[in-house]
């Protein structure tokens, strides 16, 4: 993975500021993988990317903070985010094929892309199927996503989240209050963008600081290295 620098960053969280969710995720993407057209990954590859990016641009440890469902206790606990790297792998085929009931289904595995288009949709999950049905034959004769049967809809759905299981990330924590466990969405994307807003605001600060102080430009600050960035703001403070 190439881990653009601060200039870089700066550029991904200044467009983001303009974006929806959805338009953030795939910035923060692109900046994992600057060399593939990630718009076609699968969901779950997007997510595995992004718990790697997350770890090499802040570290292993992710805090993360949930209110229990039974109680309404605050709950804080420490995720590894190199463990969520290294469990989410990509999926090896884009595609599942199934035979349920005399048909047979060739089936696109969801990218963000699609998952972004059928929200849109008066019915999101009739969208979905059909943007990624590749093909539906029903006893030899080829058929539309509007003439799949319940049966054959769900075995899509058990499929594509075995194919794909990193594209759903979900916690199950217990309360240490009342002991209950609370499900929840990691949603790593909202997260990341979360870090990197602050991050952002903070290297900004850092740039008015040493800008005010030294005369330097913000390409000549964003240069250094965050520990001579550091240096001069302790100087500064000192004088």
């Amino acid at each position: 993975m190439a881990i653009t620098g601060a200039a870089g960053l700066l550029a991904t969280w200044e467009a983001g500021l303009a974006e929806a969710p959805a338009g953030r995720a795939l910035l923060l993407h692109r900046t994992a993988r600057p060399d593939t057209d990630v718009s076609a990954l699968p969901v779950g590859a997007r997510e595995s990317d992004l718990f790697a990016l997350r770890r090499a641009l802040f570290g292993e440890r992710m805090q993360v903070r949930l209110e229990c469902g039974a109680c309404g206790a605050d709950m804080e606990f420490e995720l590894d985010a190199g463990d969520f790297a290294r469990s989410l792998s990509a999926p090896e085929e884009p595609v599942v094929r199934l035979a349920e009931g005399g048909w047979e289904i060739v089936f696109r595995l969801p990218a963000a892309a699609d998952l972004t288009a059928a929200a849109r949709a008066a019915d999101p999950r009739a969208a979905l199927l059909a943007r990624c049905l590749v093909s539906a034959v029903d006893h030899g004769t080829a058929q539309t996503a509007d003439a799949l049967p319940a049966p054959v809809r769900r075995r899509i759905a058990e499929a594509v989240e075995a194919a794909d299981p990193g594209a759903d990330v979900t916690l199950n924590i217990a309360c240490p209050e009342c002991g209950t466990a609370t499900r929840a969405d990691l949603d790593i994307a909202s997260y990341l963008w979360t870090e990197l807003d602050a991050w952002a605001r903070d290297l900004l600060l850092d740039v008015h600081l040493l800008a005010t102080a030294y005369g330097w430009s913000e390409p000549e600050i964003l240069a250094l290295s965050p520990l001579r960035r550091r240096y001069y703001l302790e100087l500064c403070a000192d004088v």
